[in-house]
Protein backbone atom coordinates (compact mmCIF):
# COMPACT_ATOMS: atom_id res chain seq x y z
CA UNK A 1 0.00 0.00 0.00
CA UNK A 2 1.38 3.39 -0.99
CA UNK A 3 2.05 5.86 1.78
CA UNK A 4 -0.95 8.04 2.48
CA UNK A 5 -3.47 5.69 0.89
CA UNK A 6 -6.31 4.44 3.10
CA UNK A 7 -6.10 0.87 4.34
CA UNK A 8 -8.04 -1.50 2.10
CA UNK A 9 -10.55 -3.45 4.17
CA UNK A 10 -13.39 -5.87 3.53
CA UNK A 11 -17.03 -6.27 4.49
CA UNK A 12 -19.04 -9.49 4.69
CA UNK A 13 -22.68 -9.55 3.64
CA UNK A 14 -24.83 -12.36 5.04
CA UNK A 15 -28.02 -14.01 3.83
CA UNK A 16 -29.15 -16.73 6.21
CA UNK A 17 -31.42 -19.64 5.35
CA UNK A 18 -32.25 -22.14 8.06
CA UNK A 19 -29.02 -23.21 9.71
CA UNK A 20 -26.86 -22.15 6.75
CA UNK A 21 -25.66 -18.78 5.54
CA UNK A 22 -24.33 -17.35 2.30
CA UNK A 23 -21.37 -15.03 2.88
CA UNK A 24 -20.31 -12.57 0.18
CA UNK A 25 -17.19 -10.56 0.98
CA UNK A 26 -16.32 -7.35 -0.85
CA UNK A 27 -13.41 -4.96 -0.54
CA UNK A 28 -13.85 -1.31 0.35
CA UNK A 29 -13.40 -0.46 -3.34
CA UNK A 30 -16.24 -2.80 -4.36
CA UNK A 31 -14.17 -5.77 -5.55
CA UNK A 32 -15.66 -9.19 -4.86
CA UNK A 33 -13.19 -11.14 -2.72
CA UNK A 34 -15.00 -14.27 -1.64
CA UNK A 35 -18.29 -16.15 -1.92
CA UNK A 36 -19.15 -19.15 0.22
CA UNK A 37 -21.89 -21.02 2.05
CA UNK A 38 -21.44 -22.22 5.60
CA UNK A 39 -23.48 -24.54 7.83
CA UNK A 40 -23.76 -23.38 11.40
CA UNK A 41 -24.81 -26.71 12.89
CA UNK A 42 -24.21 -30.38 12.16
CA UNK A 43 -26.61 -32.34 9.99
CA UNK A 44 -27.74 -34.54 12.89
CA UNK A 45 -29.27 -31.59 14.76
CA UNK A 46 -32.75 -30.17 14.06
CA UNK A 47 -32.61 -26.83 12.29
CA UNK A 48 -35.80 -25.19 13.66
CA UNK A 49 -36.14 -26.19 17.33
CA UNK A 50 -38.33 -23.22 18.33
CA UNK A 51 -40.71 -23.67 15.43
CA UNK A 52 -40.91 -27.47 15.46
CA UNK A 53 -40.03 -29.12 18.78
CA UNK A 54 -40.98 -26.00 20.74
CA UNK A 55 -44.36 -25.79 19.08
CA UNK A 56 -45.07 -29.47 19.69
CA UNK A 57 -44.16 -29.00 23.36
CA UNK A 58 -46.91 -26.39 23.84
CA UNK A 59 -49.48 -28.26 21.77
CA UNK A 60 -49.13 -26.33 18.55
CA UNK A 61 -49.41 -28.35 15.30
CA UNK A 62 -50.28 -31.45 17.36
CA UNK A 63 -52.43 -32.83 14.55
CA UNK A 64 -49.61 -32.62 12.03
CA UNK A 65 -48.40 -36.06 10.89
CA UNK A 66 -44.78 -35.14 11.67
CA UNK A 67 -45.45 -33.94 15.24
CA UNK A 68 -43.81 -35.75 18.17
CA UNK A 69 -44.39 -35.77 21.91
CA UNK A 70 -41.87 -33.34 23.39
CA UNK A 71 -41.91 -31.70 26.80
CA UNK A 72 -41.21 -28.02 27.20
CA UNK A 73 -38.07 -28.80 29.22
CA UNK A 74 -36.82 -31.06 26.42
CA UNK A 75 -37.52 -28.39 23.82
CA UNK A 76 -35.67 -25.73 25.81
CA UNK A 77 -32.69 -28.05 26.33
CA UNK A 78 -32.62 -28.75 22.60
CA UNK A 79 -32.62 -25.04 21.74
CA UNK A 80 -29.76 -24.49 24.18
CA UNK A 81 -27.72 -27.28 22.58
CA UNK A 82 -28.30 -25.88 19.13
CA UNK A 83 -27.36 -22.40 20.32
CA UNK A 84 -24.00 -23.78 21.48
CA UNK A 85 -23.50 -25.62 18.19
CA UNK A 86 -24.44 -22.53 16.16
CA UNK A 87 -22.01 -20.38 18.14
CA UNK A 88 -19.22 -22.84 17.40
CA UNK A 89 -20.16 -23.07 13.73
CA UNK A 90 -20.24 -19.30 13.40
CA UNK A 91 -16.82 -18.93 15.02
CA UNK A 92 -15.28 -21.59 12.79
CA UNK A 93 -16.95 -20.28 9.65
CA UNK A 94 -15.80 -16.71 10.16
CA UNK A 95 -12.31 -17.84 11.16
CA UNK A 96 -11.97 -19.78 7.90
CA UNK A 97 -13.27 -16.82 5.91
CA UNK A 98 -10.85 -14.38 7.56
CA UNK A 99 -7.95 -16.72 6.79
CA UNK A 100 -8.92 -16.89 3.12
CA UNK A 101 -9.54 -13.20 2.41
CA UNK A 102 -6.37 -11.25 1.54
CA UNK A 103 -7.36 -8.00 3.30
CA UNK A 104 -8.59 -7.34 6.85
CA UNK A 105 -12.32 -7.84 7.39
CA UNK A 106 -13.67 -5.05 9.55
CA UNK A 107 -17.45 -5.37 9.35
CA UNK A 108 -20.32 -7.71 8.65
CA UNK A 109 -23.88 -7.03 7.46
CA UNK A 110 -26.62 -9.22 8.97
CA UNK A 111 -30.37 -8.96 8.47
CA UNK A 112 -32.11 -6.95 11.17
CA UNK A 113 -33.66 -9.08 13.90
CA UNK A 114 -37.20 -8.43 15.12
CA UNK A 115 -37.70 -7.86 18.82
CA UNK A 116 -38.57 -11.13 20.55
CA UNK A 117 -39.27 -12.29 24.11
CA UNK A 118 -35.97 -12.58 26.01
CA UNK A 119 -36.30 -16.22 27.07
CA UNK A 120 -36.49 -19.46 25.10
CA UNK A 121 -39.75 -20.34 26.84
CA UNK A 122 -41.20 -16.95 25.92
CA UNK A 123 -40.20 -17.32 22.28
CA UNK A 124 -41.73 -20.78 22.10
CA UNK A 125 -44.99 -19.65 23.71
CA UNK A 126 -45.45 -16.63 21.44
CA UNK A 127 -46.99 -17.73 18.13
CA UNK A 128 -45.35 -14.94 16.13
CA UNK A 129 -41.97 -15.25 17.83
CA UNK A 130 -41.63 -19.01 17.32
CA UNK A 131 -41.86 -18.60 13.54
CA UNK A 132 -38.76 -16.37 13.40
CA UNK A 133 -36.86 -17.32 16.56
CA UNK A 134 -34.70 -19.93 14.85
CA UNK A 135 -33.56 -17.52 12.14
CA UNK A 136 -32.81 -14.92 14.79
CA UNK A 137 -30.81 -17.51 16.76
CA UNK A 138 -28.50 -18.10 13.79
CA UNK A 139 -28.16 -14.39 13.02
CA UNK A 140 -27.28 -13.67 16.64
CA UNK A 141 -24.66 -16.44 16.59
CA UNK A 142 -22.99 -14.84 13.56
CA UNK A 143 -23.14 -11.38 15.12
CA UNK A 144 -21.57 -12.59 18.36
CA UNK A 145 -18.79 -14.42 16.51
CA UNK A 146 -18.10 -11.35 14.38
CA UNK A 147 -17.96 -9.02 17.38
CA UNK A 148 -15.54 -11.40 19.08
CA UNK A 149 -13.24 -10.91 16.08
CA UNK A 150 -13.49 -7.14 16.43
CA UNK A 151 -15.78 -6.69 13.43
CA UNK A 152 -18.53 -4.09 13.46
CA UNK A 153 -22.05 -5.40 12.85
CA UNK A 154 -24.39 -3.57 10.50
CA UNK A 155 -28.01 -4.69 10.82
CA UNK A 156 -29.63 -4.21 7.42
CA UNK A 157 -33.27 -3.87 6.49
CA UNK A 158 -34.10 -6.13 3.57
CA UNK A 159 -36.65 -3.61 2.25
CA UNK A 160 -34.08 -0.81 2.04
CA UNK A 161 -30.76 -2.52 1.49
CA UNK A 162 -30.74 -2.42 -2.32
CA UNK A 163 -31.42 1.31 -2.29
CA UNK A 164 -28.64 1.80 0.26
CA UNK A 165 -26.27 -0.25 -1.92
CA UNK A 166 -27.15 1.92 -4.94
CA UNK A 167 -26.36 5.01 -2.90
CA UNK A 168 -22.96 3.52 -2.03
CA UNK A 169 -22.25 3.19 -5.77
CA UNK A 170 -23.75 6.59 -6.58
CA UNK A 171 -26.20 5.02 -9.01
CA UNK A 172 -29.97 4.75 -9.33
CA UNK A 173 -30.10 0.97 -9.59
CA UNK A 174 -27.68 -1.55 -8.08
CA UNK A 175 -29.02 -4.44 -10.20
CA UNK A 176 -26.56 -3.95 -13.13
CA UNK A 177 -23.64 -3.88 -10.69
CA UNK A 178 -24.78 -7.13 -9.08
CA UNK A 179 -25.43 -8.72 -12.48
CA UNK A 180 -21.91 -7.86 -13.67
CA UNK A 181 -20.45 -9.21 -10.44
CA UNK A 182 -22.30 -12.49 -10.91
CA UNK A 183 -21.16 -12.84 -14.51
CA UNK A 184 -17.57 -12.27 -13.45
CA UNK A 185 -17.55 -14.89 -10.71
CA UNK A 186 -19.87 -17.38 -12.40
CA UNK A 187 -22.59 -19.57 -10.90
CA UNK A 188 -24.03 -19.96 -8.42
CA UNK A 189 -25.18 -16.34 -8.24
CA UNK A 190 -28.75 -16.37 -7.03
CA UNK A 191 -31.01 -13.90 -5.26
CA UNK A 192 -29.43 -14.71 -1.88
CA UNK A 193 -25.94 -13.93 -3.23
CA UNK A 194 -27.16 -10.61 -4.64
CA UNK A 195 -28.80 -9.75 -1.34
CA UNK A 196 -25.63 -10.56 0.61
CA UNK A 197 -23.51 -8.47 -1.78
CA UNK A 198 -25.93 -5.54 -1.57
CA UNK A 199 -25.83 -5.76 2.22
CA UNK A 200 -22.04 -5.64 2.17
CA UNK A 201 -22.14 -2.55 -0.07
CA UNK A 202 -24.68 -0.87 2.18
CA UNK A 203 -22.61 -1.61 5.28
CA UNK A 204 -19.48 -0.20 3.66
CA UNK A 205 -21.35 3.01 2.92
CA UNK A 206 -22.78 3.14 6.41
CA UNK A 207 -19.43 2.79 8.15
CA UNK A 208 -17.65 5.16 5.76
CA UNK A 209 -19.59 8.14 7.04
Amino acid sequence: MAKGQPLRTATVGVTEHGNSAVLVTVASDGELLDRRRIDLTESDLPTHPHHHEGSWAVGRYKNSPWARDVSLAEAVELVERIQVAAARGAREGLEALAAAVPVPITRIAIRLCPELPPTIEGRIADNRAQTVADSVMYREALATAAEARGWSVYWYDRERVFREAATAFRCDDIAPVLLAMGRAIGPPWRAKHKLAAAAAFAATKQFAR
